[in-house]
């Protein structure tokens, strides 16, 4: 058997020997069942299926599958501080791209901009994370960014949030992410639609059970109250609804995203991949497929390595929150950051703590049903 690595950085680059850069030292057992990725967002599922895969034809099929990209250039010297304690912060967003096989799900519409986003902190123990999710249509001071193609720049603007993706792609994200919060994100990943849902399908589906009735022919999605197992389609209109649940805006989808995330994250261990060789190397290829990352990311060791740190979270130790907001006065179609309560929210991890249950409560985000919807 092979030595097990510890993992530790490396003198000369601060980063891992498996390329993974986060706050701090920390160890990652390398054995097969523990590279199943336990983390709080679309990419948990990417890349749970990614132990066992490091040998031979497949490995170089997967790690050819993922995509990469080069932020830090585009991001500059002016960043938040690492805290080196051993926590990791990684900012996770759903591309709402119109792009390839995606474009049927948004006909006549161009460009791209981040239709999910969630910072995902992963505690120094890598026993606990947090999740805070961002409204799209929060409007925030977006600051200046390189344009995605490297030609010019767009000055900062009053905007909303996942504008920044679309003018300035996952370096202005993660840009304008660092600049609301001052909190450094190490890491970023981007899931389109069309990867979630061939993930989904590859998973055997997702059981859940509604206790109303979900009826939203914008994002093909027509269920009745009760027990179901939603495949891949089915799924991605689930996270997308924004119509047929709550008062139809984006805080009642985040509400729908973390209830089904939860109930994805707790049949993961159950659907058998590590039994089935085919299973496990389908579910790897659309998984890798369907993930675009940082440079420091864009491997399947280094994937693997992340599903390591991340192996014995389960979603009871998920912390699932909202950035505290409030309906914008100049436009009620809008919602503004509750600047005093969402600073106690990203102190707190910075701190590494958990989320204190007052950062949210007022918030309107906090208010609608539609989290309870689904179980």
């Amino acid at each position: 058997m092979a030595e097990e690595s510890t993992g530790g950085p490396d003198a000369a680059t601060g980063r891992s020997r498996s390329g993974l850069r986060a706050s701090g030292r920390r160890r990652r057992p390398h054995t097969r069942r523990r590279k199943a990725l336990k983390a709080a967002a679309w990419t948990a599922a990417a890349a749970v299926v990614l132990g066992g895969t490091g040998l031979g034809f497949a490995y170089f099929k997967l790690n050819g599958n993922i995509s990469g990209v080069d932020i830090d250039a585009k991001l500059g010297k002016h960043r938040p501080g690492d805290t080196p304690n051993g926590s990791m912060d990684i900012l996770v967003l759903g591309s709402d791209s119109r792009s390839g096989a995606n474009a049927k799900y948004g006909k006549g519409q161009a460009g791209a901009r981040s239709d999910t986003a969630m910072v995902v902190h992963i505690n120094k123990k890598h026993d606990k994370a947090s999740i805070v999710s961002i409204p799209r249509d929060t409007i925030v001071e977006r600051p200046g960014c390189v344009k995605d193609d490297g030609r010019g720049t767009v000055p900062p603007q009053r905007a909303m949030f996942n504008s920044a993706y679309e003018v300035g792609g996952p370096a202005c994200a993660v840009k304008t992410v660092e600049s609301m919060s001052g909190v450094r994100m190490d890491h970023y990943a981007e899931v389109d639609f069309a990867g979630f849902k061939k993930l989904i399908d590859n998973l055997g589906g997702v059981e859940v059970t509604t206790k109303k009735p979900i009826n939203d022919p914008d994002s093909h999605l027509d269920l009745e109250p009760g027990p179901h197992k939603l495949g891949g389609e089915e799924s991605l209109g689930l996270v997308r609804t924004r119509h047929g649940v709550g008062d139809g805006s984006d805080l009642g989808r985040i509400q729908l995203q973390q209830a089904f995330l939860k109930a994805l994250m707790d049949q993961v261990d159950s659907v058998g991949v590590f039994s089935s060789p085919k299973k496990l190397y389908d579910l790897a290829d659309s998984a890798t497929s369907a993930v675009t990352t940082d440079s420091d990311l864009d491997s399947v060791s280094d994937l693997a390595g992340l599903a390591g740190m991340l192996k014995g979270i389960k979603s009871d130790d998920i912390q699932m929150s909202t950035l505290p907001v409030t309906y914008d006065p100049q436009d009620p179609n809008r919602v503004v950051p509750m600047e005093s309560k969402a600073a106690r929210m990203w102190a707190a991890i910075k701190r590494d703590a958990a989320i204190p249950k007052s950062a949210e409560k007022g918030s309107a985000s906090e208010a609608g049903d539609a989290g309870s919807v689904v179980g």
